[in-house]
């Protein structure tokens, strides 16, 4: 009854078959033990959960994920006096076989190659009060063969270029000025820019977000670009070494163009007026720098944050290189609001771990949709379920809340069972106990049955 009642804001959106088999498989989810696949599923399913009932709804291709999200994200787990950040990132699924849908070979940061498996695209509402990501949004990343020869030439252009002598310095003969405001969006900005789009056109007028925070595979000028175009702020990462110069303040030379670039910035000897705080923890010493800065890959000024980080016995140092295109963002903001992004990897790991992320086995287009948005929503219902116990317990997890509901599930079907009901007191005390096998933290003495 608990997961129908948070299901209501869903009804609009869903019909009543759909809705009960969703509501099935979600209790299921919270009970079930082992791996998450269909048949599994049916198994905790109980009574409506048959396993052709669980095929039924992974197979349905008149679900809107993207509505259910946002409209579960609006009804339950929206705070009106907290500030969002809107971030993304791509997590991979390593799969084996030939026939799943979208399979292919990408970079997976666990195994630091690539690795074959599938991708996914997500975007996430964080929570700057309450340090929690939200997902609202994800997608399949499928790429077309000829995204994937582009790819193919562009490597193989740049190991050729390795291995070709050093060219001769200056400007390379016969090339142009490019207008770098100009830009191009390759096939996976313009993937991302569309769920940007329909994300923020479901938000609009409900929530406001100004910041776009992304890792730095996006600290370029095309992401910056793509960022502003769906009226957001980027904040990404740069390369440690990327070429940032001062705006030259010098005077006119009386001919030739104005000049633009001034001089270029030492990460080991940063000017002092740029400083804004340091710490020292131990023998290891941090400053944090501020700067505007500009890039010659990208078309405006940069909000720069530099934090550099030093051994003070060995003398060794390591630096990373924050930036915005938002030029009034404080330094401390910046840093925070990207740390923030960190968070949904929480997201990630929580599908994966407990909803079903790496164990799904479907292979067609439709099925593979569902059980990954299925597993990220999830992610949210459990944070809603927990809010309700961590009124009384602070450390409750997502290990608790499934020993609560499958310890309810064993109750349930035992009493079943019974010639007589037990009165009530003898059957909130059977509850509490069965309820607690297998939790982490003490359970609390206050349960009831209702």
């Amino acid at each position: 009854m608990e997961i129908l009642a948070l299901f209501q804001c869903l009804q609009p959106y869903l019909t009543v078959t759909i809705l009960r088999q969703f509501s099935r498989v979600a209790v299921a989810l919270l009970a079930m033990t082992g791996r998450v696949t269909m048949l599994g599923i049916s198994r905790w399913a109980g009574k409506g959960g048959r396993y052709r009932t669980v095929q039924r709804f992974f197979f349905c291709k008149a679900i809107p994920w993207a509505m259910l999200f946002w409209m579960f994200f609006r009804q339950q787990l929206h705070r009106p006096d907290h500030v969002y950040l809107l971030a993304g990132d791509e997590v991979v699924v390593i799969k084996a076989g030939k026939q799943t849908y979208g399979l292919d070979r990408f970079f997976s940061s666990w195994y630091g190659k690539p690795v074959p498996g599938l991708s996914f695209f997500a975007l996430s509402l964080v929570s700057v009060q309450e340090r929690r990501s939200f997902p609202v949004r994800i997608e399949q990343v499928v790429r077309s063969e000829a995204e994937k020869a582009a790819s193919k030439a562009k490597a193989e252009a740049k190991q050729q270029k390795a291995l070709n002598e050093k060219r001769r310095r200056g400007r390379p003969k016969g090339s142009k000025n490019k207008d770098k405001a100009e830009v191009t969006l390759t096939p996976e900005l313009l993937r991302i820019k569309s769920m940007l789009a329909g994300l923020l056109k479901l938000r609009a007028g409900f929530l406001s977000l100004t910041y776009l925070v992304l890792d730095g595979h996006f600290g370029n000028n095309n992401a910056l670009h793509m960022a502003q175009q769906c009226g957001l702020q980027l904040i990404s990462k740069l390369r440690h070494d990327a070429a940032l110069y001062l705006p030259y303040e010098g005077r006119y030379a009386g001919k030739g163009p104005y000049r633009k670039y001034g001089d270029k910035l030492d990460y080991r000897n940063m000017p002092d007026r740029y400083l804004k705080a340091t710490t020292i923890q131990g023998h290891i010493q941090s400053r944090i720098y501020q700067v505007q800065v500009l890039h010659k890959e990208f078309s405006q000024p940069l909000n720069v944050v530099i934090l550099v980080k030093t051994n003070l016995k060995t003398q060794a140092w390591a630096h990373v290189v924050l930036f915005s295109s938002d030029l009034e963002l404080a330094y401390d903001q910046l840093i925070d609001y990207y740390s923030l992004r960190f968070q949904i990897e929480f997201n990630f790991r929580d599908a994966k771990q407990y909803w079903g992320l790496e164990d799904f086995m479907n292979v067609t287009q439709t099925a593979v949709t569902t059980a990954a948005n299925l597993s990220l929503f999830m992610v949210n219902l459990s944070h809603r379920l927990r809010l309700n116990f961590r009124q009384g317990d602070p450390d409750y997890s997502i290990l608790d809340l499934k020993a609560h509901y499958r310890g309810y599930r064993y109750v349930t079907e035992t009493i079943k069972m019974l010639p007589k009901k037990p009165e009530l007191v003898l059957l909130a005390q059977i509850f509490n106990q069965v309820a607690s096998l297998g939790r982490i933290h003490a359970a609390m003495p206050s349960f009831s049955p209702g």
